[in-house]
C-alpha cells in the first residue's frame, strides 16, 4: 500500500497565522487562503479575515468576540527526514 504524503500548508495554497488577543490568549495556526494575502496591503486582509472568523466563532460559542492584539505568520514547519 502506498504511503500518503502530506503537503505543507503553503503547497496547499494556505498561510498559517499565530494570533494573540488582548486578553492574553493565543490561537496558533489559523489558516487563510493565499490568494487573499500579499500585494500592497500585506497582511492587513488577513487581520480582517481573522476578525470575521473570530466573530463567527464567538457567535456560535455565545460570547463576545475577542480583539486581536498581534498577528504574525507562523514559521514554516521543518521538513521531516524521509524513511526508506
Amino acid at each position: 500500500m502506498a504511503k500518503r504524503i502530506k503537503l505543507l500548508p503553503q503547497e496547499r495554497g494556505t498561510v498559517l497565522f499565530d494570533v494573540v488577543f488582548d486578553d492574553g490568549s493565543r490561537a496558533s495556526n489559523r489558516r487563510l487562503p493565499m490568494e487573499n494575502l500579499g500585494g500592497l496591503d500585506g497582511d492587513q486582509p488577513a487581520h480582517d479575515l481573522i476578525e470575521q472568523q473570530e466573530a463567527e466563532i464567538a457567535q456560535k460559542a455565545g460570547r463576545p468576540p475577542r480583539t486581536i492584539q498581534n498577528l504574525t505568520r507562523a514559521a514554516k514547519p521543518e521538513a521531516k527526514p524521509v524513511r526508506e
